[in-house]
């Protein structure tokens, strides 16, 4: 075990983090799914910004404050988890 989590883990964990950046991501903007299969009262971000856009004017002001609200948790998140994928991509390219 001890060798796992000493050689194993660290190798993987940039792989793991990058697998966990993509999935939030993708159920994050996951628009067809809530688009057909949810109620009005539960919409999501992307269905709300996409109500935005119709009839007969386009509320700019409120999509651009949506699509702030919506890319926010996203670029923190990858902020965060950035050194993490960074330090997988030279971990085995470091000699010594």
């Amino acid at each position: 075990w001890r060798a796992f989590a000493g050689i194993a883990l660290p190798l993987a964990v940039p792989g793991i983090v990058t697998s966990a950046l993509l999935a939030f991501v993708f159920s994050w903007n996951e628009f067809l799914l809530a688009l057909f299969l949810t109620r009005s009262q539960v919409r999501t971000l992307p269905v709300a910004l996409a109500n935005l856009v119709g009839g007969h004017e386009i509320q700019w002001g409120e999509i651009g404050a949506l699509t702030v609200i919506a890319i926010v948790p996203v670029v923190l998140l990858a902020l965060a988890l950035q050194r993490y994928v960074v330090r997988g991509l030279t971990f085995g390219a470091v000699k010594g």
